[in-house]
Formats: structure tokens, C-alpha cells, sequence
């Protein structure tokens, strides 16, 4: 009787298979290990190692079992981020970063250095389908959305490059975070857990062109994060002509989402304001925005907006906007004018993606 001799082959595990190690919440991390047959309490000594000391091999997981650190290395992978270039500002060193994800795609990052502390504008995704007039990151359209560890490691990768302690976050680089929800909600959780960079969901700012179902989303998430919508008029008329999200979202329901955000959370919104010459910067309409911001616990910052130059909108004059906040001001609305940063260096959202982009198509 002949025998046969079956071997098993074990499938090699693909890179798109592979468990992205720095996306793991730390209840995913004790769920992958018990499948793994390791005892769960070793999670948050990877999560540490990962987001606490944000250590870039698993070979230096010193008091990690080289088993456990075969396993991690043969079924999973750790994202990593290349800076591809980098622009800093003589006025008031304003760091603008462009990294090359694993795919060759590149996205922006900025440091903004303040008396305060370091705040780092992160990118949600590689481009954006929301198609806002004034910005260059919608140019384009969307390529993909960013990992939860992409979106860490611009923060991680900033802070190795410089030296420098972050302190506050904001997500309002390119992309459309409500557009990329599930990543977002995990890189807010792994930034802020205790075991990790431990950033208070306070200091964490999300922006949003006003996705209402997001946003209805994130206030019953109990994360007192800030919330910045991107209004930029006070009328669906006017905000058609700048953002056309506000073809989907009427203002009356995007505002009433603000509103259910605030009594979820206590957290006051900022209304963020482009102000674009000849457009939204009237009279008329800050004595509207002021109507329709009345009684609201709220901040109001008005952006003197950056041009670009595949478009044709201007940035309105010094006088428009002083007249503009005062009519806020007298209406007891919170308002500032915000700083200017990079300004020397085209540090408005997308620009520099968009030039190397640009360039690297033509060569």
C-alpha cells in the first residue's frame, strides 16, 4: 500500500494581509494577542513601545519574547512616513512637512510653534473629493484615505525630526475628516490614551465643511475634542458659491448639528470664516452671520484667505475684515482674526502637496 507524505504550506501573508501594528487600539491589541495565544497584559507593553517611546522596529520591544517579536514581524507591519520635503519659515518658524507614504503618495504636515506650546495640523487623507473653491487640497480629487497610524505618525515623525514636544493637534490639513470617520475616531483614541503620546482630547481640534451625519456621529462619541466647521458664509446662497458640500447640507441643518454637538459634549465650536474679497466679506453679511450666530456659545476666527493660483478668489482687504469683526463684536459674538503663519513659505492647505505633485508629473 503506497503512502503519501502531505506537508503543509503555510501561505505567506501578503503586505495588504498584514495587521497595520500602529493603527491597534489597545483592546484590539489584547484581542490579536489571545489569538495569538499570548497573555493579554503583554498589550500594553506593545501599545507603549509603539505609541510611548513610538520606537520604529519591533526589534527594540527590549522586554518583548523574540517569539512574540517574530510573530509581530511576519504577520504585521510598521507603518513608517519619509520626509520628501520641507519648508520653514524666516518669519516665524512655521515648519511645513511633505512625507511620502509607503504607496509613494505625499501628504502635508505643519508645526506651528506658539507661546502656548507646538500644534501639528495633520492630514486625514491623500487629497479630498469635497471640492472647496478656495483650496488647493481638493485639486485633484481624492486618492484614498489615511491610515489611523499614518495620520499618528505625521505627529511621531515631526517630533523626531525637530526635537520638539507637541502639545495640540489639529485636523484640518488635507482631507475631509468626517469623510474617513472610522480612522479618524482610532487615531483620536490611541493619540490620547494614557499608555501612548497621552495628548488630552482637549487639545485635539477637529474641522469638518459641515458633514452632518459625522457630526451627529462624533458628539455621541464622548470625546470633548473641539469641533471647527469650515461655515464661510452666513447663507446657503453665498456658501454654494465657495463649498459645494452645501449643495448636500442646507446651513439651518449643518447649524443645528453644531448645535446637538455643544449639547453633547459643552464644548464651544469655532466657526472657521475664509474671508474672500467681493464674496462673503460684505456688510451685510457679517450683520447676517451675527443674526445667525446670536445666543450661541461659540468663536468665530476669521481667515484672511491664501490664494492659490489655479483659482481666482482674492483675499479681502485689511479694511473689510476689521469692519467685518467689528460687527461680530458688537453683536457680542466671540471673534478673532486669525495669525498669519508661513505665510512666507505657501503654507495654506495643499499648496505645497500640489507643486510636488505638479512637478513630479512633468518630469
Amino acid at each position: 500500500m503506497r503512502r503519501f507524505l502531505y506537508c503543509k504550506i503555510k501561505k505567506e501573508i501578503t503586505m495588504e494581509e498584514r495587521l497595520d501594528l500602529k493603527s491597534l487600539t489597545m483592546e484590539e491589541w489584547k484581542s490579536v494577542l489571545l489569538q495569538w495565544g499570548e497573555k493579554s497584559f503583554r498589550a500594553e507593553q506593545i501599545f507603549s513601545w509603539l505609541h510611548g517611546k513610538r520606537v520604529k522596529s519591533v526589534d527594540e520591544m527590549t522586554n518583548i519574547s523574540k517569539s512574540l517579536r517574530e510573530k509581530m514581524r511576519t504577520e504585521g507591519s510598521m507603518t513608517e512616513l519619509r520626509e520628501a520635503d520641507r519648508l520653514e519659515s524666516e518669519l516665524d518658524g512655521t515648519c511645513k512637512f511633505l512625507f511620502e507614504l509607503e504607496d509613494s503618495q505625499v501628504i502635508e504636515s505643519v508645526l506651528m510653534k506658539y507661546h502656548h506650546g507646538n500644534s501639528v495640523c495633520i492630514s486625514s487623507q491623500v487629497g479630498c473629493r469635497m471640492g472647496c473653491k478656495f483650496c488647493a487640497s481638493t485639486l485633484g480629487g481624492l486618492v484614498r484615505n489615511l491610515k489611523a497610524s499614518e495620520m499618528l505618525e505625521q505627529i511621531y515623525e515631526i517630533e523626531r525630526i525637530t526635537g520638539e514636544n507637541v502639545s495640540n493637534v489639529v485636523v484640518m490639513g488635507t482631507g475631509e475628516p468626517m469623510d474617513n470617520y472610522e480612522n479618524l475616531i482610532k487615531f483620536i483614541r490611541i493619540l490620547s490614551a494614557k499608555e501612548g503620546k497621552n495628548i488630552s482630547v482637549r487639545n485635539i481640534t477637529v474641522s469638518t465643511c459641515g458633514v452632518v451625519e459625522g457630526m451627529l456621529r462624533l458628539a455621541e462619541e464622548n470625546l470633548p475634542l473641539t469641533l471647527a466647521l469650515s461655515l464661510h458664509a452666513p447663507n446657503d446662497e453665498v456658501r454654494k458659491q465657495l463649498l459645494p458640500v452645501a449643495n448636500k447640507y442646507k446651513l439651518e441643518d449643518v447649524l443645528a448639528a453644531c448645535d446637538t454637538y455643544y449639547e453633547k459634549t459643552s464644548r464651544r465650536i469655532t466657526y472657521e470664516y475664509s474671508m474672500v474679497q467681493g464674496v462673503n466679506d460684505s456688510v451685510e453679511c457679517a450683520k447676517e452671520l451675527a443674526e445667525k450666530l446670536r445666543g450661541k456659545n461659540c468663536h468665530v476666527n476669521l481667515i484672511p484667505v491664501n490664494p492659490i493660483k489655479e483659482r481666482t478668489f482674492l483675499k479681502s482687504r485689511t479694511e473689510a475684515i476689521q469692519n467685518f469683526k467689528n460687527i461680530l463684536e458688537k453683536n457680542r459674538i466671540n471673534v478673532t482674526i486669525r495669525r498669519e503663519m508661513g505665510s512666507d513659505i505657501d503654507a495654506a492647505c495643499g499648496q505645497l502637496r500640489r507643486s510636488y505633485t505638479v512637478k513630479k508629473e512633468g518630469q
